[in-house]
């Protein structure tokens, strides 16, 4: 199964430059929580953006068009067809994670979303690509936590592709 994983603000922002423009721990436990034991996927400039960092507990697939790309210790594969039959294969779920690129191009395959929509506007560059929302069904919505370490109102929310 694939399945999107972002958070994006009200007017679909998800990035400044290749990082978040927001700091939202419970957003990142709930990243946290959904990927581990499971595989996430990203472009090579979000891989960059995490500092080449490995996630623990969770198997990370760069995907670019160099061919000589150092993933310093992430699966590096080159195209959306190779994504796809890795996923295939995989028992658990492949999480489409960025950036703005790889979920447009992962889009048309994926089963579910899981949205952080953080009720704010922030400034940066990188936004949500076009969703036809009438191909989605909400399933679930559950309000995120507001506190002195979370300072904006935010929503997890869960869709599933109609069928």
């Amino acid at each position: 199964m694939i399945a999107a994983i972002w958070a994006q603000d009200e007017d679909g922002l998800i990035g400044k430059g290749d990082v978040l423009p927001w700091y939202l721990p419970n957003d990142l436990q709930f990243f946290k929580q959904m990927t581990e034991d499971n595989v996430i996927v990203m472009g090579r400039k979000t891989f960059e953006g995490m500092g080449k960092g490995l996630l623990p507990n969770r198997q990370t697939i760069v995907l670019t068009s160099d061919k000589d790309y150092d993933g310093n210790g992430a699966t590096v594969m080159h195209s959306v067809e190779e994504v796809l039959a890795f996923s295939e294969e995989f028992e658990g779920i492949t999480f489409i994670a960025g950036g703005g690129d790889i979920y447009k191009a992962f889009l048309p395959h994926t089963d579910v979303l899981y949205r952080t929509f953080i009720k704010e506007r922030f400034e940066g560059n990188t936004y949500f690509p076009y969703l036809d929302w009438d191909e989605w069904n909400l399933v679930s919505v559950s309000e995120g936590t507001v506190n002195e370490d979370n300072k904006y109102a935010h929503d997890y929310e869960t869709y599933q592709r109609n069928t």
